[in-house]
């Protein structure tokens, strides 16, 4: 993926004519566009093929299941045109070795500690066992809450220089220059942008506030 604005765009928009605009609206300015369950439920997997023509996709499908399934997951998606699928590391070495070994030239980034407030009951507690786990395995990037900055230090601290990118930007309440000048390569945002009335306008205002850390 590209490190321009170091803004990833996280459209959970279930109206796939809605998506396909906002995704051509901010493609230019957005590094790459995350998409989720609910897009590819509703408007079906064509979905991550169509916005893979427009910028670098990445599926958040948060996988956590035994390692021929995570296989199967990522192969699929890897298939339809995406640069990178997300995964959970709670499900241990072998699911994740497996994740990495299907993506082949595409990126596995492993979930460390959820940005929600629930995060802090279960994944918290162990998310950076989870990043030393992902380490090994072989994943090239970490997902560390834009809500808690802190925690992305401590995160960065263990992976060296693998990537982390940060959700919560926007109505969670994290701050995308905080995500990134306490070591987040890339500020996810959603709502904020694709829920905007000018989503064009949302994305470059964050866009700039991230600059003014780099």
């Amino acid at each position: 993926m590209k490190m321009d604005s170091r803004l990833v765009l996280a459209l959970d928009e279930t109206d796939g004519k809605k998506a396909l605009a906002v995704a051509e609206s901010v493609g230019d300015i957005v590094d790459a566009i995350k998409i989720n369950w609910p897009l590819v439920l509703s408007e079906g997997p064509q979905m991550i093929t169509k916005l893979s023509e427009m910028t670098d996709v990445i599926c958040d499908f948060k996988v956590a299941d035994i390692p021929n399934t995570a296989r199967l997951i990522v192969e699929n998606a890897v298939s339809r045109g995406a640069s990178a699928v997300i995964v959970h590391a709670f499900t241990g070495d072998d699911s994740l070795k497996a994740a990495v070994e299907a993506a082949g030239d595409a990126e596995i980034y492993a979930v460390t500690e959820m940005s929600h407030p629930g995060g802090k009951m279960f994944t918290a507690k162990h998310a950076e066992e989870m990043a030393r786990l992902g380490v090994e395995c072989g994943v090239k990037g970490f997902i560390a809450p834009a809500t808690r900055p802190e925690r992305i230090a401590d995160i960065r601290r263990i992976i060296g220089d693998l990537k982390i990118l940060s959700p919560g930007v926007g109505v969670q309440g994290g701050k995308a220059f905080d995500a990134i000048r306490a070591g987040a390569t890339y500020a996810i945002v959603g709502r904020a942008i694709y829920g905007s009335a000018d989503p064009r306008s949302a994305a470059q205002s964050f866009a700039d506030d991230i600059r003014t850390v780099l």
